[in-house]
């Protein structure tokens, strides 16, 4: 055998693969195990890892919703205890109440009938809590807002020695007369009937009968009335901006401030009760205010606040003897100076002036000349 021959043979060794060709029999066990088994699998599928992950994910919401739903459960029962027990207390609360009044009606029935018995007055009737009470059909009233609402009638909260019986049937003495009377709706409730637009208009002049002094409180009361409407009415329309600002706050409070202090002056028209020369010039200020004159109204205003008084500034008296010109400083009532006479009276007239201030911008004059400064 040559060299070239040994070669080939040799090469041919080379290429001819060591492993015997594979048969059934001689298949690894790990190719017949279960393919679904990662064990035994050399390679995974990312399709498989997505599954597995997804699967996670979802077993894991699905533990929080569990707890969620637990911790809802759970605050919802609290929220019910809760409300339970605020519903006892509650009922517990009325219970007490109705005790303390009975106990309280009980006191004091036997009070009464004690005093009776000293008296020698006769003794109760039946089904009747005192001969002047209060019916049993009536509504009652917890203690505080009764003391409430006497001190809103500007009357004493607790008399001496009364009990609460007694102070509510000096409530319902009160309030009597109001449910007699009809108020009107408005900015300033009034027992006046108020009048229409068109017949608002006032004389220049005071009249002294009292029925006409009456329709001429009616006419005040009645224009007072629309101002203060038509300024809330205004100041309602802006725009929220101009609320909200510092300007905007002012006016409302303006306004405000304005009607709670012509409230005397109202009470004043229903009593009817008026000094002359206020009277007078409130009547002037309100008709050239009505013709559109607010000049006029102005000068009106300045007199009845002002005043024409001399106001010394200075020395005034240097002897100790006063001389006659003194006594001429404060010697017609047309020269008194009525806004410092007292704090109820400046202040319904400075309302005055603020009506006047708006009415000049709601009404405005046809002359330029009549417009306020």
């Amino acid at each position: 055998m040559d060299f070239a021959s040994l070669m080939t043979k040799e090469i041919s060794k080379a290429k001819t693969p060591s492993v015997a060709p594979t048969t059934p029999s001689s298949v690894p066990a790990a190719t017949t195990a279960d393919p679904s088994s990662e064990k035994n699998k050399k390679y995974v599928r990312r399709a498989d890892l997505e599954a597995a992950r997804i699967a996670a994910y979802n077993e894991e919401q699905e533990k929080l919703r569990k707890e969620r739903e637990e911790r809802a459960t759970l605050k919802r029962q609290i929220e019910e205890d809760e409300a339970a027990k605020r519903h006892e207390r509650e009922e517990k609360k009325r219970r007490l109440a109705e005790e303390s009044k009975k106990r309280r009606d009980a006191e004091e029935e036997a009070r009464e009938i004690g005093r009776r018995k000293r008296l020698g007055l006769p003794e109760l009737p039946p089904n009747k809590d005192t001969p002047s009470g209060v019916e049993d059909d009536e509504d009652d009233l917890e203690d505080d807002e009764l003391v409430s609402r006497l001190r809103e009638r500007g009357e004493p909260a607790r008399l001496f020695g009364e009990s609460h019986r007694a102070r509510l049937r000096r409530y319902r003495r009160l309030m009597q007369p109001l449910q007699t009377l009809k108020l009107s709706q408005g900015p300033i409730p009034t027992t006046l009937e108020l009048l229409p637009e068109a017949e608002m208009k006032v004389s220049r002049t005071v009249p002294r009968e009292k029925e006409m002094r009456r329709y001429l409180f009616r006419q005040l009361a009645s224009y007072f009335t629309m101002v203060l409407e038509e300024w809330a009415s205004a100041l309602a329309r802006r725009d929220q901006t101009v609320k909200q600002s510092f300007q905007g706050r002012a006016a409302y409070n303006a306004m405000v401030q304005s009607r709670e202090n012509m409230r005397p002056l109202f009470r004043r028209f229903e009593q009817g009760d008026f000094n002359d020369s206020v009277l007078e010039a409130i009547v002037e200020i309100v008709h050239c205010a009505q013709e559109r004159r607010y000049v006029d109204a102005n000068d009106g205003y300045l007199r009845l606040s002002i005043g024409k008084a001399a106001w010394p500034i200075g020395v005034t008296m240097v002897g100790i003897h006063e001389r006659s010109a003194r006594e001429k400083l404060h010697q017609s009532d047309k020269t008194q100076a009525h806004i410092m006479s007292d704090e109820i009276t400046r202040k319904y007239l400075q309302s005055i002036k603020r009506c006047l201030t708006f009415a000049q911008v709601r009404w405005p004059p046809d002359d330029p000349l009549q417009l306020m400064g």
